[in-house]
């Protein structure tokens, strides 16, 4: 059976440096402004190995964390930082989004700690350092340092106005990226949790939430690092847009640039998941948790994809058994087992929710191989054959962009359309972009999409033009926390007080006193 199971995504990513940063302003600044929520990911020189003690950053002590986390963002730096930015399409069908990705590289103008295994992971996932110290948008930490941080044209106005634009930020795994954009363009990060948890609270209005949270404890996916869950949820989109109307499903637009700003678009192709010939051996770590201590070194499998339909095996596997055991209870006229599925079932035994070790900071585990021989993809009804999407009014499932929206038109299953449809220049963009950031942030707003579209269908929430949507109430200002069965909280405490320097800036932000 031919592992055709979604179509190939290709995501144009507007590439931000500091030689077209000001002509890209208005256009990122308007994406703000008219977002439903907005998505963020950095790239910063603590990647993996560069968090210096990383048994701190997983201290039973939450506190005890956060002063790592601090230590870390105070002597490092964001390289690179995308937004995504998602608007929710009233007029069209339930569920569609227009969608604009931008990529920020940037470069801090104060000394920063960076160690040689950070700049060695970085290179190996295609990070271009020369590009950073040639074209980076320079920026300064901490707090402000004279001049005002709402005028002109800078990442810490661009952050300001993130902030004005009072819209839901989504993040993933986000505690460390939420403390890196404080301390890099907002203030000095204050010395306790509690007071930054209130800032924080305060700063987003709309509410904070960590797609990482929401695969662990709403949607329960067998894992829950970044890629596994965008291309499980894109799988699953998929499906019920071929299904046509038996499960959710998102509908995604992109803004078709024209004229100078077409010049700084490159593409970033995500290809659809598909089975691999013959058996392999999958390296059990990163199965588990998206990372493996031997890195590119690893001499077993990282195909996410082969991951995905291996779970998806061993849950179907687990159905069928589950099955067998009621019929044959029901032979001997025992009662059929009340005691729901866990959450981890179809996940190999090593995948244990809500205790996964952090992706940044992961510690060493011992490999184990699992033989996969050819898989056949299979849907929860054990059959799947991929279909054509449903024409939206006339049957074809493509919408028809208006030419003054100037939009490209989707496929219909969370993907826009695969490499061969763009010109010839355009593929080989799609081909060897390296826009991590970007497409990571839009990776984390699909996920948050598709999740609010899953949880509203099974709540049959009812959604009007005028009215925003319901997100995910239960995920709201809830933080994922690794090892922990509970998220950090962004609330403000009773007994918290705001720290000074964030007082004065939300006095400018608002133009009022809290």
């Amino acid at each position: 059976m031919e592992a055709n199971m979604s179509s190939s995504l290709i995501v144009p990513v507007v590439d931000v440096h500091n030689e077209n940063f000001k002509e890209v302003w208005p256009t990122l600044i308007d994406a703000i402004k008219t977002s439903s929520f907005i998505a963020l990911d950095t790239v910063s020189v603590h990647e993996l190995s560069g968090l210096g003690n990383r048994k701190a950053l997983l201290a039973e002590s939450i506190e005890d964390r956060y002063k790592a986390i601090c230590h870390a963002a105070r002597s490092r730096s964001i390289l690179s930082l995308g937004i995504a930015c998602f608007k929710k399409l009233y007029e069209k069908a339930s569920d569609s989004y227009l969608v604009q990705v931008f990529n920020l590289t940037l470069l801090c103008s104060e000394e920063y700690i960076i160690e040689p295994q950070s700049v060695q992971f970085l290179v190996q996932h295609g990070f271009d350092f020369n590009k950073q110290y040639s074209l980076g948008v320079p920026y300064v930490k901490g707090n402000s340092k004279g001049g005002t941080d709402d005028r002109g044209i800078h990442i810490r106005a661009l952050f300001t106005e993130l902030l004005r634009a009072r819209k839901p930020l989504v993040l993933h795994n986000g505690l460390i990226d939420i403390a890196f954009l404080y301390q890099s363009f907002y203030a000095q990060l204050p010395d306790r949790l509690v007071t930054f948890t209130a800032d924080l609270s305060e700063m987003f209005p709309a509410g904070i939430y960590d797609t990482k949270y929401v695969i662990e404890f709403e949607i329960r996916l067998a894992a829950s690092y970044l890629e596994y869950a965008y291309k499980r949820c894109n799988l699953d989109n998929s499906r019920s847009v071929a299904a046509y109307e038996m499960g959710p499903h998102v509908y995604i637009e992109f803004s078709q640039y024209v004229d100078h700003m077409s010049a700084y678009v490159e593409y970033r192709e995500c290809s659809a998941v598909a089975a691999s010939e013959g058996p392999t051996v999958i390296c059990q770590p990163f199965s588990a948790y998206g990372w493996c201590s031997n890195g590119a070194n690893c001499p077993l499998s990282h195909d996410t994809d082969l991951i995905i339909l291996q779970d998806e095996k061993s849950k179907e596997d687990s159905r069928k058994k589950r099955k067998r055991q009621r019929q044959r209870e029901k032979k001997k006229g025992a009662k059929e087992n009340p005691d729901a599925a866990s959450v981890a079932d179809g996940a190999p035994e090593s995948k244990k929710p809500n205790m996964e070790v952090s992706e940044a900071a992961g510690e060493p585990q011992d490999a184990m191989a699992v033989i996969i021989p050819g898989l056949e993809p299979q849907s929860a009804s054990g059959q799947y054959e991929a279909q054509t999407p449903p024409v939206q009014g006339e049957g074809n499932g493509a919408y028809q962009a208006e030419p003054a929206l100037a939009m490209a038109v989707g496929d219909g299953a969370g993907g826009l359309g695969d490499s061969l449809a763009l010109p010839e220049g355009q593929r080989k963009k799609a081909e060897t972009g390296t826009h991590r950031a970007g497409f990571d942030a839009y990776m984390t707003g699909f996920i948050f999409a598709h999740s609010c579209a899953l949880k509203q269908k099974e709540a049959a929430a009812v959604e009007t033009a005028d009215k925003e949507p319901s997100w995910i109430p239960g995920c709201l200002n809830k933080i994922y926390l690794s090892g922990k069965a509970a998220p950090l909280n962004v609330v403000k405490s009773t007994f918290a007080k705001s720290c000074k320097a964030h007082v004065q800036k939300m006095e400018l932000v608002w133009g009022r006193k809290l």
